[in-house]
């Protein structure tokens, strides 16, 4: 089992924080991982983007290419760029909020999630990347959700504690988003 996922957005979105929470939560179930981060000067406002592996097997390299098996997208320019590095058969999942385009390709599983208005549901704008976190996990179960919970504070501090319970309830309706599309087709 082994999930090469691509996430991507402007710096402030927490895609950062996406694949860090990712990596530590399958360190946690006690996977083979890697976290290779890239963005821009910029950093709030630019593009940001992290390679993430989760994996039962050792990891060769920790580059992705055109052979991820998820592209997770926050915004439109990511999905402009990153839609072609998914192998066929791969899951690209939009943030529906920001992004009016459908997938381009015919050889790939798209999901559409209202990243931000669940957010802002839920009370707060910033768990939007939680949202898209918790349907990435129920389409592929490549970590439990309670992983990611535990790998909460180890990956932002005590001190953020406080923001556990905001986070769990955005993977949980980021899950039951992508359960209805999954319904539907």
């Amino acid at each position: 089992m082994i999930e090469k996922v691509i996430v991507a957005g402007f710096g402030g979105q927490g895609v950062m924080a996406l694949g860090k929470l990712l990596a530590y939560g399958g360190m946690l179930d006690d996977r083979q991982v890697s976290w290779l981060p890239s963005y821009g000067p910029e950093m709030r406002g630019g593009t940001a983007n992290c390679d993430v592996i989760v994996s039962d097997t050792l990891i060769g390299s920790p580059v992705l290419t055109d052979d991820a098996t998820a592209v997770i997208v926050m915004n439109l320019p990511s999905m402009d760029k990153f839609e072609s590095h998914l192998a066929p058969n791969g899951k690209l999942i939009i943030n529906k909020s920001l992004i009016e385009k459908k997938a381009t390709r015919d050889d790939i599983e798209a999901y559409y999630i209202d990243a931000n208005e669940i957010a802002m549901e839920i009370g707060n704008a910033k768990a939007a990347n939680m949202v898209m976190l918790g349907a990435f996990l129920e389409l592929t179960k490549i970590v439990k959700p309670e992983s990611i919970i535990k790998a909460f504070t180890k990956v932002f501090g005590e001190d953020k504690a406080k923001f556990i319970p905001l986070n769990e309830l955005a993977l949980q309706r980021g899950a039951e988003a992508v359960k209805e599309q999954m319904a539907v087709s």
